[in-house]
């Protein structure tokens, strides 16, 4: 066990590469905005799907 920690240390210490922190935090807003779109986006067809749904089943019973 501790030599897979050991050597899961050297790995990510040598051969991984880092995404540069500006990059980072550039790429962390764009993903920010676009969950925020698409939570919006279910939110609104969910809504819609809702309304239509509601709008039936009061058709039906009348």
């Amino acid at each position: 066990m501790l030599n897979y920690i050991s050597e899961s240390y050297k790995e990510l210490k040598n051969h991984v590469t880092w995404t540069p922190w500006a990059e980072a935090q550039k790429l962390t807003v764009i993903v920010a905005v676009f969950s925020v779109l698409l939570a919006l986006a279910v939110w609104g067809v969910d809504t819609v799907f809702s309304r239509i749904i509601g709008l039936y089943f009061e058709w039906i019973k009348s």
